[in-house]
């Protein structure tokens, strides 16, 4: 008899490969998965019959702003081990803790991952590998570094307006080569929002350049995912190209009621540019967004919703027209007295957001925002609402096409070794669920409720969540480093 740490009996296991299911049993061995298939002659330390229930690897959240989430503890986490999230990407939009160091709050958008001086220590990203390693996490992270962060780092808050001089660039690239040589995965960008908006395209590609050597990757919120949706989508492949790195493109979707539908154009697009060079995107499942609010940015036909606000902290889960009429004051003039803030925008279509869901190369991004006092529900609902509402209930794709999404095609994007599949020598990310009950709880109301029907997690073997007891408070995760610098 071969005796092992964990077997899972009797699970219907979709691999994250897209295969069809099976019946099989899953064992591990400390960190890895040691078999897959007829484990009668393994016993294990810890045995849990699934009874036919859903094994699959741990779900990896393809575009997150976790960066200081996972540094503060797994009560931190339980949004994401709820879901059955294992490793979560993040540094996205142009946003990373490191390196930078401040003595103030930073501008929007950086204040979504630390609004306080206190957050902002990390000279380098090895002081912030450090920090994970030293304090622990229950998921595992690869992590980008942001260009707003560079931005900010080395133009002070004058970066908002004008575009960095070559000079400026070149420190940059320097720095971004160093996080790379340290660990990091990639470089992305958030060139929607103000810090980052007067970057020109050969900004980008000056400082990108460092991603060729490191065999890193681009991921970028685009310059615009409304009107001039096509040219930004352009415009991230000529970055892609110059610095010869994949491209992934961020929480992919098309804004404001007269763009509805323009799904049909963007996918092409892509799919177009994708017989020349690596481009992937992800999106998460709902018609709505959220970041910071605003004001330049609002419009009459839609509807917004407060977040959180410092000034103003009663006003949260409010909509801002109410607020506006509350005050006697525009919606600009509201929005302007509420700052800093957050928002959620009503501002995409379902049918836009299933075809882009639907779409092979789609992966599986929450972009939740976790600092949020009254937070958008994909910060908890994401995962389970694939599986439930869009898989199960809506038939828009099969279960294993939907743990394909948030795992082997995730994995495969990144290029993170040896996760996001269920097979012999993997990691033992797993995730057990209910195929029959998962779905989101999470709603725009009760934005903060954990989703039903996932039974038990682990990360590299080891438990960190049971629905019937919550987090265990263990942490096994692991900050992983770009395996090309290795």
């Amino acid at each position: 008899m071969v005796r092992c740490d964990l077997v899972i009996r009797n699970a219907l296991v979709f691999d994250g490969t897209g295969a069809p299911r099976r019946l099989a049993d899953v064992a591990v061995s400390h960190d890895r998965i040691i078999a897959v298939g007829d484990c009668s002659a393994t016993s294990g330390a810890v045995e849990i019959d699934a009874a036919g229930k859903a094994v699959a690897p741990g779900f990896i959240d393809a575009h997150t702003h976790d960066d200081r989430a996972v540094l503060c503890g797994p009560e931190c986490l339980h949004c994401k081990l709820s879901q059955g999230v294992t490793t979560v990407v993040v540094g996205n939009c142009g946003i990373s803790l490191s390196p930078l160091v401040r003595n103030t709050r930073p501008p929007a958008p950086l204040d979504l991952i630390g609004d306080d001086a206190m957050h902002w220590r990390y000279d380098s990203f090895a002081e912030y590998a450090e920090e994970f390693r030293r304090q622990g996490s229950a998921v595992n992270a690869i992590a980008l570094i942001g260009h707003t962060t560079l931005r900010v780092r080395e133009m002070g808050d004058g970066a908002l307006g004008r575009a960095a001089t070559e000079a400026e660039a070149a420190r940059m690239k320097e720095r971004l080569a160093e996080a790379l040589r340290q660990g990091a995965w990639g470089l992305s960008t958030g060139l929607w929002y103000p810090p980052a908006n007067a970057a020109t395209t050969d900004e980008v590609i000056a400082i990108a350049e460092a991603l060729t050597e490191a065999g890193a990757l681009y991921a970028t919120h685009m310059r615009d995912e409304g009107d001039a949706i096509l040219e930004a989508i352009d415009e991230a492949c000529t970055i892609g190209r110059a610095a010869r790195v994949p491209v992934v493109i961020s929480h992919f979707k098309c804004i404001y009621p007269h763009n509805w539908g323009r799904s049909v154009q963007t996918l092409a697009r892509v799919d177009e540019a994708a017989r020349n060079q690596p481009v992937a995107f992800d999106v998460y499942p709902y018609p709505v967004s959220s970041t910071v609010l605003l004001p330049e940015k609002l419009r009459d036909d839609v509807r917004v919703v407060v977040t959180w606000s410092v000034p103003h902290p009663e006003m949260q889960g409010r909509d801002l027209d109410e607020i506006a009429h509350a005050w006697g004051c525009t919606q600009r003039e509201a929005a302007e007295r509420l700052l800093p803030a957050g928002a959620i925008m009503f501002q995409m279509s379902e049918e836009d957001v299933r075809r882009i869901l639907a779409h092979p190369r789609a992966m599986i991004g929450s972009d939740g925002l976790p600092h949020d006092s009254f937070p958008h529900p994909r910060l908890w609902g994401t995962f389970p609402r694939v599986l439930g509402r869009y898989s199960r209930e809506e038939r828009l794709f099969s279960l294993e096409e939907a743990v394909r999404k948030m795992t082997g095609l995730t994995a495969e994007t990144f290029g993170i070794p040896d996760r996001g599949v269920i097979r012999p020598g993997a990691f033992a990310d797993l995730v057990l669920f209910d195929p029959a009950t998962v779905i989101d709880e999470a709603t725009f109301e009760q934005p903060t409720r954990p989703a039903s029907g996932i039974e038990q997690v682990w990360v590299n073997g080891e438990s960190v969540y049971r629905h019937a007891e919550g987090l265990t408070g263990a942490r096994p995760g692991r900050l992983l480093r770009n395996p090309r610098l290795r």
